[in-house]
Protein backbone atom coordinates (compact mmCIF):
# COMPACT_ATOMS: atom_id res chain seq x y z
CA UNK A 1 0.00 0.00 0.00
CA UNK A 2 1.55 3.32 -1.47
CA UNK A 3 1.01 5.39 2.20
CA UNK A 4 2.98 5.44 5.78
CA UNK A 5 0.95 3.82 8.46
CA UNK A 6 -1.36 5.66 10.72
CA UNK A 7 0.63 5.17 14.16
CA UNK A 8 3.91 5.60 11.88
CA UNK A 9 2.75 8.60 10.37
CA UNK A 10 0.76 9.87 13.72
CA UNK A 11 4.64 10.24 15.35
CA UNK A 12 5.94 12.21 12.57
CA UNK A 13 3.17 14.58 11.83
CA UNK A 14 3.90 15.34 15.37
CA UNK A 15 7.49 17.13 14.73
CA UNK A 16 6.84 19.18 11.37
CA UNK A 17 5.97 22.63 12.59
CA UNK A 18 4.06 25.00 10.26
CA UNK A 19 3.47 28.33 10.64
CA UNK A 20 0.00 29.16 11.03
CA UNK A 21 -0.12 31.72 8.06
CA UNK A 22 -0.47 28.26 6.06
CA UNK A 23 -3.92 27.58 7.42
CA UNK A 24 -4.83 31.17 6.38
CA UNK A 25 -3.46 31.18 3.10
CA UNK A 26 -5.18 28.08 2.17
CA UNK A 27 -8.16 29.47 2.77
CA UNK A 28 -8.13 32.76 1.65
CA UNK A 29 -7.02 34.58 -1.66
CA UNK A 30 -9.47 33.04 -3.86
CA UNK A 31 -11.48 31.02 -1.37
CA UNK A 32 -14.63 32.74 -2.38
CA UNK A 33 -14.50 31.61 -5.56
CA UNK A 34 -16.67 28.81 -7.79
CA UNK A 35 -15.76 25.45 -6.52
CA UNK A 36 -14.20 23.55 -9.86
CA UNK A 37 -13.69 20.06 -7.94
CA UNK A 38 -17.19 18.65 -8.57
CA UNK A 39 -17.69 15.04 -9.79
CA UNK A 40 -18.37 16.42 -13.53
CA UNK A 41 -14.24 16.77 -13.03
CA UNK A 42 -13.15 14.64 -10.75
CA UNK A 43 -15.46 11.67 -12.39
CA UNK A 44 -17.89 9.91 -9.46
CA UNK A 45 -20.43 11.46 -7.24
CA UNK A 46 -18.96 13.14 -3.77
CA UNK A 47 -17.89 10.31 -1.67
CA UNK A 48 -20.62 10.45 1.16
CA UNK A 49 -23.34 10.16 -1.55
CA UNK A 50 -21.36 7.51 -3.59
CA UNK A 51 -23.56 4.08 -3.16
CA UNK A 52 -20.31 2.10 -4.45
CA UNK A 53 -18.50 2.79 -1.43
CA UNK A 54 -17.25 -0.62 0.09
CA UNK A 55 -17.43 -0.92 3.98
CA UNK A 56 -13.61 -0.86 3.87
CA UNK A 57 -13.54 2.42 2.18
CA UNK A 58 -16.38 3.51 4.28
CA UNK A 59 -14.96 2.48 7.47
CA UNK A 60 -11.27 4.99 6.47
CA UNK A 61 -13.25 7.73 6.21
CA UNK A 62 -15.17 7.41 9.54
CA UNK A 63 -11.76 6.07 11.24
CA UNK A 64 -10.36 9.17 9.53
CA UNK A 65 -13.00 11.90 11.17
CA UNK A 66 -13.09 10.33 14.43
CA UNK A 67 -8.89 10.23 14.10
CA UNK A 68 -8.89 13.59 13.02
CA UNK A 69 -11.33 14.91 15.47
CA UNK A 70 -10.61 13.51 19.07
CA UNK A 71 -7.12 14.40 18.90
CA UNK A 72 -5.23 12.16 16.63
CA UNK A 73 -4.16 13.91 12.80
CA UNK A 74 -1.80 11.94 12.04
CA UNK A 75 -4.07 8.90 11.80
CA UNK A 76 -7.07 11.20 10.43
CA UNK A 77 -4.49 12.26 7.79
CA UNK A 78 -3.14 9.02 7.07
CA UNK A 79 -6.93 7.21 6.46
CA UNK A 80 -8.36 9.97 5.15
CA UNK A 81 -5.52 10.33 2.17
CA UNK A 82 -5.80 6.19 1.98
CA UNK A 83 -9.68 6.90 1.18
CA UNK A 84 -8.67 9.01 -1.22
CA UNK A 85 -6.52 7.23 -3.29
CA UNK A 86 -9.00 4.33 -3.21
CA UNK A 87 -12.23 6.07 -4.53
CA UNK A 88 -10.24 9.37 -6.46
CA UNK A 89 -12.12 11.49 -4.65
CA UNK A 90 -11.46 15.36 -4.73
CA UNK A 91 -13.04 15.96 -1.34
CA UNK A 92 -11.48 13.46 0.38
CA UNK A 93 -8.15 14.59 -0.58
CA UNK A 94 -9.48 18.28 0.20
CA UNK A 95 -10.11 16.99 3.77
CA UNK A 96 -6.98 15.14 4.22
CA UNK A 97 -4.75 18.49 3.48
CA UNK A 98 -7.38 20.53 5.42
CA UNK A 99 -6.79 17.95 8.49
CA UNK A 100 -2.77 18.35 8.19
CA UNK A 101 -3.29 22.61 7.79
CA UNK A 102 -5.13 22.37 10.94
CA UNK A 103 -2.54 20.86 12.57
CA UNK A 104 0.03 23.22 10.90
CA UNK A 105 1.99 20.43 9.38
CA UNK A 106 2.76 21.70 5.82
CA UNK A 107 4.72 19.37 4.38
CA UNK A 108 1.73 17.21 4.99
CA UNK A 109 -0.44 19.38 3.27
CA UNK A 110 1.41 19.54 0.41
CA UNK A 111 2.03 15.84 0.01
CA UNK A 112 -1.60 15.55 0.08
CA UNK A 113 -2.24 18.07 -2.57
CA UNK A 114 0.27 16.94 -4.68
CA UNK A 115 -1.53 13.64 -4.73
CA UNK A 116 -4.62 15.19 -5.34
CA UNK A 117 -3.57 16.91 -8.64
CA UNK A 118 -1.26 13.70 -9.65
CA UNK A 119 -5.12 12.05 -9.50
CA UNK A 120 -7.24 14.78 -10.93
CA UNK A 121 -4.41 16.59 -12.47
CA UNK A 122 -7.22 19.30 -14.23
CA UNK A 123 -8.63 19.57 -11.14
CA UNK A 124 -8.38 23.73 -10.15
CA UNK A 125 -9.02 23.07 -6.34
CA UNK A 126 -6.49 20.75 -6.33
CA UNK A 127 -3.60 22.94 -8.67
CA UNK A 128 -4.98 25.95 -6.32
CA UNK A 129 -4.22 23.95 -2.97
CA UNK A 130 -0.69 22.41 -4.50
CA UNK A 131 -0.05 26.49 -5.07
CA UNK A 132 -1.22 28.48 -1.99
CA UNK A 133 0.61 25.91 -0.19
CA UNK A 134 3.53 26.27 -1.56
CA UNK A 135 3.71 29.64 -1.37
CA UNK A 136 2.99 29.50 2.56
CA UNK A 137 5.97 27.28 2.82
CA UNK A 138 8.12 30.25 0.80
CA UNK A 139 8.85 27.50 -2.15
CA UNK A 140 7.78 30.64 -5.09
CA UNK A 141 10.44 29.33 -7.49
CA UNK A 142 7.99 25.78 -7.63
CA UNK A 143 5.04 28.19 -8.29
CA UNK A 144 4.93 29.41 -12.43
CA UNK A 145 3.32 26.72 -13.80
CA UNK A 146 0.71 26.34 -11.00
CA UNK A 147 -0.35 30.04 -10.99
CA UNK A 148 -0.29 29.61 -15.10
CA UNK A 149 -3.04 26.88 -14.70
CA UNK A 150 -5.05 29.02 -12.21
CA UNK A 151 -5.22 31.58 -14.15
CA UNK A 152 -5.98 29.44 -17.44
CA UNK A 153 -8.73 27.86 -15.42
CA UNK A 154 -10.48 31.40 -13.96
CA UNK A 155 -13.13 32.36 -15.72
CA UNK A 156 -13.04 35.41 -17.98
CA UNK A 157 -15.05 37.47 -15.58
CA UNK A 158 -13.29 36.49 -12.11
CA UNK A 159 -9.42 37.06 -13.93
CA UNK A 160 -9.37 40.50 -12.80
CA UNK A 161 -10.24 39.71 -9.51
CA UNK A 162 -7.46 36.80 -9.16
CA UNK A 163 -4.76 38.96 -10.84
CA UNK A 164 -5.47 41.67 -8.27
CA UNK A 165 -5.34 38.84 -5.62
CA UNK A 166 -1.56 38.34 -6.38
CA UNK A 167 0.23 40.95 -4.81
CA UNK A 168 -1.76 39.74 -1.32
CA UNK A 169 -1.05 36.04 -2.11
CA UNK A 170 2.76 36.61 -2.55
CA UNK A 171 2.81 38.94 -0.03
CA UNK A 172 4.27 36.60 2.77
CA UNK A 173 7.56 35.38 0.53
CA UNK A 174 11.24 36.34 1.88
CA UNK A 175 12.25 36.95 -1.38
CA UNK A 176 10.11 39.65 -3.02
CA UNK A 177 12.12 39.96 -6.00
CA UNK A 178 11.73 36.60 -6.52
CA UNK A 179 8.17 36.36 -6.13
CA UNK A 180 7.96 39.54 -8.78
CA UNK A 181 10.43 37.35 -10.90
CA UNK A 182 7.90 33.86 -10.45
CA UNK A 183 4.48 36.00 -11.19
CA UNK A 184 6.52 37.95 -14.37
CA UNK A 185 6.71 34.48 -16.10
CA UNK A 186 3.28 33.00 -15.04
CA UNK A 187 1.85 36.18 -16.46
CA UNK A 188 3.79 36.73 -19.47
CA UNK A 189 0.01 35.88 -21.38
CA UNK A 190 -1.72 38.16 -19.72
CA UNK A 191 0.52 40.72 -19.73
CA UNK A 192 -0.05 41.41 -23.69
CA UNK A 193 -3.83 40.47 -23.72
CA UNK A 194 -5.84 43.43 -24.05
CA UNK A 195 -8.49 42.67 -21.40
CA UNK A 196 -5.90 41.28 -18.50
CA UNK A 197 -3.14 43.28 -19.52
CA UNK A 198 -4.17 46.19 -17.47
CA UNK A 199 -4.71 44.23 -13.97
CA UNK A 200 -1.76 41.68 -14.99
CA UNK A 201 0.58 44.76 -14.72
CA UNK A 202 -0.99 46.97 -11.91
CA UNK A 203 -0.13 43.57 -10.38
CA UNK A 204 3.04 42.78 -11.16
CA UNK A 205 4.09 46.65 -10.55
CA UNK A 206 2.24 46.13 -6.86
CA UNK A 207 5.09 42.93 -6.62
CA UNK A 208 7.75 45.11 -7.76
CA UNK A 209 7.18 47.97 -5.31
CA UNK A 210 6.85 45.68 -2.26
CA UNK A 211 10.62 44.45 -3.87
CA UNK A 212 12.20 47.80 -3.65
CA UNK A 213 12.11 48.15 -7.42
CA UNK A 214 10.08 51.59 -7.60
CA UNK A 215 11.18 52.32 -11.42
CA UNK A 216 10.33 48.55 -12.40
CA UNK A 217 6.39 49.29 -10.68
CA UNK A 218 6.60 52.38 -12.10
CA UNK A 219 6.93 50.77 -15.81
CA UNK A 220 4.05 48.64 -14.67
CA UNK A 221 1.78 51.14 -14.00
CA UNK A 222 3.18 52.91 -17.59
CA UNK A 223 2.13 49.86 -19.31
CA UNK A 224 -1.27 49.06 -17.56
CA UNK A 225 -2.05 52.79 -18.70
CA UNK A 226 -1.07 51.99 -22.28
CA UNK A 227 -3.25 49.06 -22.60
CA UNK A 228 -6.27 50.97 -20.61
CA UNK A 229 -6.13 54.93 -20.39
CA UNK A 230 -8.41 55.23 -17.55
CA UNK A 231 -7.48 52.46 -15.61
CA UNK A 232 -8.12 53.42 -11.81
CA UNK A 233 -5.98 50.58 -10.65
CA UNK A 234 -2.96 51.75 -12.64
CA UNK A 235 -3.51 55.51 -11.21
CA UNK A 236 -3.72 53.62 -7.42
CA UNK A 237 -0.41 52.29 -7.85
CA UNK A 238 0.94 55.29 -9.54
CA UNK A 239 -0.34 57.09 -6.18
CA UNK A 240 1.89 55.19 -3.99
CA UNK A 241 4.75 55.56 -6.21
CA UNK A 242 4.03 59.56 -5.97
CA UNK A 243 3.38 59.22 -1.87
CA UNK A 244 6.87 57.10 -2.04
CA UNK A 245 8.74 60.21 -3.73
CA UNK A 246 8.35 59.10 -7.75
CA UNK A 247 7.25 62.41 -9.08
CA UNK A 248 7.53 60.61 -12.40
CA UNK A 249 4.55 58.68 -11.83
CA UNK A 250 1.90 61.92 -11.29
CA UNK A 251 1.20 62.36 -15.29
CA UNK A 252 -0.84 58.77 -14.84
CA UNK A 253 -2.77 60.05 -11.83
CA UNK A 254 -3.45 62.93 -14.53
CA UNK A 255 -4.32 60.93 -17.33
CA UNK A 256 -6.47 58.46 -15.66
CA UNK A 257 -8.23 61.39 -13.74
CA UNK A 258 -8.79 63.77 -17.50
CA UNK A 259 -10.47 60.29 -19.04
CA UNK A 260 -12.21 59.21 -16.04
CA UNK A 261 -12.66 61.52 -12.77
CA UNK A 262 -13.80 59.02 -10.00
CA UNK A 263 -14.50 61.49 -6.94
CA UNK A 264 -12.72 58.61 -4.71
CA UNK A 265 -9.70 58.62 -6.98
CA UNK A 266 -9.38 62.42 -6.57
CA UNK A 267 -9.65 62.40 -3.32
CA UNK A 268 -6.98 59.57 -2.74
CA UNK A 269 -4.64 62.40 -5.23
CA UNK A 270 -5.52 65.06 -2.66
CA UNK A 271 -4.51 63.23 0.20
CA UNK A 272 -0.98 62.53 -1.70
CA UNK A 273 -0.37 65.78 -2.73
CA UNK A 274 -1.15 67.15 1.25
CA UNK A 275 1.48 64.63 2.48
CA UNK A 276 3.67 66.12 0.11
CA UNK A 277 2.92 69.59 1.22
CA UNK A 278 1.54 70.27 -2.37
CA UNK A 279 -1.26 72.67 -0.55
CA UNK A 280 -2.69 74.98 -3.62
CA UNK A 281 -2.70 71.57 -5.91
CA UNK A 282 -4.03 69.73 -2.85
CA UNK A 283 -7.11 72.53 -2.69
CA UNK A 284 -7.47 72.04 -6.43
CA UNK A 285 -8.10 68.88 -6.59
CA UNK A 286 -11.20 68.90 -3.71
CA UNK A 287 -12.60 71.99 -5.25
CA UNK A 288 -13.25 69.68 -7.97
CA UNK A 289 -14.01 66.66 -5.83
CA UNK A 290 -16.48 68.82 -3.67
CA UNK A 291 -18.17 69.94 -7.52
CA UNK A 292 -18.25 65.92 -8.61
CA UNK A 293 -19.59 64.23 -5.59
CA UNK A 294 -20.68 67.51 -3.11
CA UNK A 295 -21.96 64.40 0.04
CA UNK A 296 -18.60 63.25 0.52
CA UNK A 297 -18.20 64.50 3.90
CA UNK A 298 -13.89 64.05 3.61
CA UNK A 299 -13.42 66.35 1.71
CA UNK A 300 -15.13 68.95 3.45
CA UNK A 301 -13.56 68.23 6.15
CA UNK A 302 -10.01 68.30 4.80
CA UNK A 303 -10.83 71.78 2.57
CA UNK A 304 -11.67 73.41 5.75
CA UNK A 305 -8.60 72.40 7.52
CA UNK A 306 -6.94 73.55 4.25
CA UNK A 307 -8.85 77.07 4.68
CA UNK A 308 -8.08 77.38 8.29
CA UNK A 309 -4.40 76.60 7.33
CA UNK A 310 -4.74 79.86 5.08
CA UNK A 311 -6.20 81.78 7.90
CA UNK A 312 -9.49 81.80 5.86
CA UNK A 313 -11.76 81.46 9.03
CA UNK A 314 -15.15 82.14 7.83
CA UNK A 315 -15.01 79.91 4.77
CA UNK A 316 -13.31 77.25 7.12
CA UNK A 317 -16.34 77.18 9.28
CA UNK A 318 -18.62 77.37 6.78
CA UNK A 319 -16.89 74.12 5.17
CA UNK A 320 -16.74 72.57 8.42
CA UNK A 321 -20.17 72.83 9.13
CA UNK A 322 -21.37 71.61 5.98
CA UNK A 323 -19.20 68.29 6.82
CA UNK A 324 -21.28 68.51 10.34
CA UNK A 325 -24.17 67.88 8.47
CA UNK A 326 -23.18 65.35 6.03
CA UNK A 327 -21.50 63.15 8.88
CA UNK A 328 -24.92 63.51 11.06
CA UNK A 329 -26.55 62.28 8.39
CA UNK A 330 -24.36 58.85 8.91
CA UNK A 331 -26.56 55.54 9.81
CA UNK A 332 -22.95 54.25 11.40
CA UNK A 333 -23.39 56.05 15.22
CA UNK A 334 -19.37 55.40 15.47
CA UNK A 335 -18.59 56.80 12.60
CA UNK A 336 -20.81 59.72 12.75
CA UNK A 337 -19.44 60.30 16.53
CA UNK A 338 -15.73 60.25 15.68
CA UNK A 339 -16.90 62.64 12.34
CA UNK A 340 -18.54 65.13 15.07
CA UNK A 341 -15.23 64.50 17.39
CA UNK A 342 -12.96 65.86 14.53
CA UNK A 343 -15.05 69.04 13.75
CA UNK A 344 -15.49 69.84 17.38
CA UNK A 345 -11.44 69.89 17.55
CA UNK A 346 -11.41 71.65 14.35
CA UNK A 347 -13.77 74.32 15.79
CA UNK A 348 -11.47 74.72 18.91
CA UNK A 349 -8.65 75.45 16.58
CA UNK A 350 -10.35 78.15 14.79
CA UNK A 351 -11.58 79.72 18.19
CA UNK A 352 -8.20 79.48 19.75
CA UNK A 353 -7.24 81.12 16.36
CA UNK A 354 -9.33 84.32 16.97
CA UNK A 355 -7.96 84.09 20.74
CA UNK A 356 -11.42 83.05 22.11
CA UNK A 357 -10.22 80.54 24.06
CA UNK A 358 -13.93 80.38 25.79
CA UNK A 359 -15.01 79.02 22.93
CA UNK A 360 -12.10 76.66 22.19
CA UNK A 361 -12.47 75.37 25.70
CA UNK A 362 -16.40 75.07 25.04
CA UNK A 363 -16.05 73.02 21.66
CA UNK A 364 -13.23 70.86 23.30
CA UNK A 365 -15.82 69.94 26.54
CA UNK A 366 -18.15 68.22 24.16
CA UNK A 367 -16.07 65.29 22.92
CA UNK A 368 -16.42 62.55 24.30
CA UNK A 369 -15.01 60.03 22.12
CA UNK A 370 -12.81 57.86 24.81
CA UNK A 371 -10.29 57.22 21.54
CA UNK A 372 -9.95 61.42 21.46
CA UNK A 373 -10.31 62.66 24.96
CA UNK A 374 -6.64 62.51 25.60
CA UNK A 375 -6.26 65.12 22.31
CA UNK A 376 -8.39 66.98 23.44
CA UNK A 377 -6.92 67.56 26.97
CA UNK A 378 -3.89 68.06 25.05
CA UNK A 379 -5.52 71.04 23.25
CA UNK A 380 -7.07 71.84 26.67
CA UNK A 381 -3.21 72.03 28.32
CA UNK A 382 -2.27 74.50 24.94
CA UNK A 383 -4.83 77.07 25.86
CA UNK A 384 -4.61 76.80 29.06
CA UNK A 385 -0.20 77.61 28.15
CA UNK A 386 -1.50 80.02 25.83
CA UNK A 387 -3.09 82.00 28.36
CA UNK A 388 0.06 81.97 30.60
CA UNK A 389 -1.17 79.39 32.46
CA UNK A 390 1.38 77.07 31.89
CA UNK A 391 1.60 75.20 35.40
CA UNK A 392 -1.87 74.29 35.59
CA UNK A 393 -1.38 73.03 31.78
CA UNK A 394 1.55 70.92 32.55
CA UNK A 395 -0.39 69.68 35.96
CA UNK A 396 -3.60 68.95 33.80
CA UNK A 397 -0.82 66.46 31.58
CA UNK A 398 0.83 65.06 34.08
CA UNK A 399 -2.80 64.46 36.34
CA UNK A 400 -4.53 62.76 32.87
CA UNK A 401 -5.19 58.70 33.88
CA UNK A 402 -3.33 56.02 33.35
CA UNK A 403 -0.14 54.77 34.69
CA UNK A 404 0.99 51.92 32.51
CA UNK A 405 4.45 52.61 30.98
CA UNK A 406 2.80 53.33 27.73
CA UNK A 407 0.06 55.99 29.24
CA UNK A 408 3.03 57.65 31.31
CA UNK A 409 5.10 57.83 27.84
CA UNK A 410 2.15 59.36 26.16
CA UNK A 411 1.80 62.18 28.89
CA UNK A 412 5.12 62.92 28.82
CA UNK A 413 5.48 63.35 25.08
CA UNK A 414 2.29 65.74 25.47
CA UNK A 415 4.29 67.83 28.03
CA UNK A 416 7.10 67.94 25.64
CA UNK A 417 5.09 68.68 23.01
CA UNK A 418 3.25 71.78 25.12
CA UNK A 419 7.22 73.40 25.92
CA UNK A 420 8.65 73.20 22.55
CA UNK A 421 5.32 75.21 21.12
CA UNK A 422 6.09 77.45 24.05
CA UNK A 423 10.14 77.55 23.31
CA UNK A 424 11.05 76.70 26.44
CA UNK A 425 13.59 73.94 25.14
CA UNK A 426 15.42 73.34 28.25
CA UNK A 427 12.41 72.07 30.26
CA UNK A 428 11.32 70.04 27.17
CA UNK A 429 14.70 68.26 26.99
CA UNK A 430 14.14 67.91 31.13
CA UNK A 431 10.99 65.88 30.37
CA UNK A 432 12.37 64.42 27.07
CA UNK A 433 15.37 62.41 29.67
CA UNK A 434 12.45 61.30 31.67
CA UNK A 435 10.81 59.70 28.63
CA UNK A 436 14.15 58.35 27.73
CA UNK A 437 14.39 57.10 30.84
CA UNK A 438 11.66 54.47 30.27
CA UNK A 439 13.22 53.57 27.36
CA UNK A 440 16.71 54.20 27.17
CA UNK A 441 17.28 51.79 24.10
CA UNK A 442 14.17 53.28 21.70
CA UNK A 443 16.91 55.39 19.12
CA UNK A 444 14.11 57.53 18.05
CA UNK A 445 13.15 58.46 21.60
CA UNK A 446 17.21 59.46 21.47
CA UNK A 447 16.98 61.25 18.51
CA UNK A 448 14.53 63.66 20.09
CA UNK A 449 16.49 64.39 22.94
CA UNK A 450 19.13 65.21 20.93
CA UNK A 451 17.85 67.49 18.36
CA UNK A 452 15.83 69.58 21.51
CA UNK A 453 19.94 70.15 23.18
CA UNK A 454 20.26 71.95 19.89
CA UNK A 455 17.53 73.52 20.18
CA UNK A 456 18.50 74.30 23.65
CA UNK A 457 22.00 75.84 22.47
CA UNK A 458 23.87 72.79 23.17
CA UNK A 459 25.36 71.31 20.11
CA UNK A 460 27.85 68.89 21.53
CA UNK A 461 25.02 67.33 23.65
CA UNK A 462 23.41 66.66 20.40
CA UNK A 463 26.58 65.42 18.70
CA UNK A 464 27.02 63.14 21.78
CA UNK A 465 23.73 61.77 21.91
CA UNK A 466 23.04 61.38 17.53
CA UNK A 467 26.71 59.36 17.82
CA UNK A 468 25.00 57.08 20.82
CA UNK A 469 22.05 56.79 18.12
CA UNK A 470 24.26 55.50 15.50
CA UNK A 471 26.44 53.27 17.08
CA UNK A 472 23.65 51.26 18.64
CA UNK A 473 21.44 51.58 15.59
CA UNK A 474 23.74 52.27 12.26
CA UNK A 475 20.40 52.22 10.18
CA UNK A 476 19.28 55.13 11.66
CA UNK A 477 19.61 57.24 9.15
CA UNK A 478 18.34 60.44 10.45
CA UNK A 479 20.63 60.49 12.87
CA UNK A 480 23.59 60.92 10.09
CA UNK A 481 21.22 63.35 8.56
CA UNK A 482 21.08 65.42 11.66
CA UNK A 483 24.40 65.55 12.46
CA UNK A 484 25.53 66.68 9.03
CA UNK A 485 23.14 68.99 8.70
CA UNK A 486 23.64 70.50 12.16
CA UNK A 487 27.69 70.68 10.77
CA UNK A 488 26.96 72.11 7.82
CA UNK A 489 24.58 74.72 9.33
CA UNK A 490 27.62 75.84 11.39
CA UNK A 491 29.99 75.55 8.55
CA UNK A 492 31.68 73.29 10.74
CA UNK A 493 33.83 70.15 9.59
CA UNK A 494 32.05 70.22 6.12
CA UNK A 495 33.67 67.13 4.46
CA UNK A 496 32.41 65.21 7.29
CA UNK A 497 29.25 66.56 7.38
CA UNK A 498 28.91 65.67 3.78
CA UNK A 499 29.96 62.16 4.38
CA UNK A 500 27.23 61.51 6.89
CA UNK A 501 24.51 62.94 4.79
CA UNK A 502 25.71 60.54 2.04
CA UNK A 503 26.32 58.10 4.62
CA UNK A 504 21.85 58.82 5.37
CA UNK A 505 20.60 59.00 1.53
CA UNK A 506 22.48 55.29 0.99
CA UNK A 507 19.14 54.29 3.41
CA UNK A 508 17.20 56.92 1.99
CA UNK A 509 17.62 57.99 -1.86
CA UNK A 510 14.49 60.11 -2.78
CA UNK A 511 14.30 61.46 0.69
CA UNK A 512 13.88 65.14 -0.16
CA UNK A 513 14.87 66.67 3.58
CA UNK A 514 17.69 64.55 3.37
CA UNK A 515 18.72 65.78 -0.81
CA UNK A 516 17.67 69.37 1.07
CA UNK A 517 20.61 68.90 3.33
CA UNK A 518 23.30 67.56 0.90
CA UNK A 519 22.00 70.47 -1.16
CA UNK A 520 23.36 72.83 2.01
CA UNK A 521 26.42 71.39 2.37
CA UNK A 522 27.28 71.81 -1.00
CA UNK A 523 26.85 75.65 -0.64
CA UNK A 524 27.98 75.60 2.65
CA UNK A 525 31.53 74.13 0.59
CA UNK A 526 30.85 76.63 -2.20
CA UNK A 527 29.22 74.38 -4.90
CA UNK A 528 26.58 76.88 -5.54
CA UNK A 529 25.27 74.82 -9.04
CA UNK A 530 24.98 71.27 -7.40
CA UNK A 531 23.27 73.28 -4.07
CA UNK A 532 20.49 74.75 -6.61
CA UNK A 533 20.56 71.71 -8.64
CA UNK A 534 20.15 69.31 -5.63
CA UNK A 535 17.53 71.92 -3.56
CA UNK A 536 15.58 72.36 -6.15
CA UNK A 537 14.94 68.69 -6.99
CA UNK A 538 14.05 68.82 -2.92
CA UNK A 539 11.48 70.88 -3.36
CA UNK A 540 9.87 69.53 -6.39
CA UNK A 541 9.46 66.87 -4.31
CA UNK A 542 8.14 68.08 -1.25
CA UNK A 543 7.51 71.80 -0.87
CA UNK A 544 8.66 72.45 2.42
CA UNK A 545 9.40 75.86 4.34
CA UNK A 546 13.11 74.67 5.37
CA UNK A 547 13.66 73.83 2.09
CA UNK A 548 12.26 76.56 0.28
CA UNK A 549 14.46 78.99 3.15
CA UNK A 550 17.34 76.97 2.00
CA UNK A 551 16.75 76.72 -1.75
CA UNK A 552 16.09 80.97 -2.03
CA UNK A 553 19.54 81.84 -0.04
CA UNK A 554 21.06 80.25 -3.00
CA UNK A 555 19.36 81.59 -5.55
CA UNK A 556 19.70 84.88 -3.70
CA UNK A 557 23.20 84.42 -3.40
CA UNK A 558 23.37 83.58 -7.51
CA UNK A 559 21.63 86.73 -7.99
CA UNK A 560 18.42 85.40 -8.92
CA UNK A 561 16.45 87.37 -6.39
CA UNK A 562 13.34 87.19 -7.71
CA UNK A 563 13.49 83.65 -7.86
CA UNK A 564 14.34 83.83 -4.17
CA UNK A 565 11.28 85.44 -3.34
CA UNK A 566 9.01 83.80 -5.29
CA UNK A 567 10.54 80.51 -3.48
CA UNK A 568 10.39 82.51 -0.03
CA UNK A 569 6.72 83.80 -0.57
CA UNK A 570 5.37 80.09 -1.20
CA UNK A 571 7.38 78.80 2.23
CA UNK A 572 5.89 81.32 3.90
CA UNK A 573 2.36 80.54 3.06
CA UNK A 574 3.19 76.59 4.01
CA UNK A 575 4.40 77.53 7.23
CA UNK A 576 4.33 81.61 8.50
CA UNK A 577 6.09 81.40 11.62
CA UNK A 578 8.93 79.46 10.37
CA UNK A 579 12.24 80.15 12.42
CA UNK A 580 14.63 79.02 9.89
CA UNK A 581 12.47 81.43 6.92
CA UNK A 582 12.41 83.77 9.72
CA UNK A 583 16.43 84.08 10.08
CA UNK A 584 17.03 83.73 6.72
CA UNK A 585 14.82 86.62 5.46
CA UNK A 586 16.60 88.56 8.26
CA UNK A 587 20.07 88.34 8.16
CA UNK A 588 19.95 88.49 4.22
CA UNK A 589 17.72 91.84 4.73
CA UNK A 590 15.25 90.46 2.40
CA UNK A 591 11.92 91.91 2.60
CA UNK A 592 8.39 89.95 1.78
Amino acid sequence: MDYYGPMVLFHSFRTAAFAAAVAVAAQSTWAQQPRSDNRATTGGPPATSNPALDAELFYEIFLGEVSARTGDPGAGYAFMLEAARRSADGQLYQRAADIALQARSGEYALAAARAWKEALPQSREANRYVLQILVALNRIGETPDLLRQELAQSPPRAKAASLSALPQMYGRASDKALAAKVVEQALVDELTNPATGPAAWVALGRLRLAAGDKGGALNAARKAQDLDNASEDAARLALELLDDSIPEAEPIVIQALAKQPVPDLRMAYARVLLGLQRYPDASRQLEAVTKEKPDLAEAWLVVATLQFQDNRLPAAEGSLQRFIDLASAASDAEVRQKSLTQAYLLYAQIAEKKKDFAAAEAWLARIDNAEEVFGAQMRRASLLARQGKLAQARALLRNLPGSSAENQRMKLAAEVQLLREQRLYKEAYQVQVEMVALAPDDAELVYDQAMLAEKMGNPDTMEQLLRQVIARQPQYHHAYNALGYSLADRGLRLAEAKQLILKALEFAPNDPFIMDSLGWVEFRLGNKADAKRLLETAYKARPDVEIAAHLGEVLWSLGDKEGATRVWKEGQRISPDNDTLKETLKRLGAGL
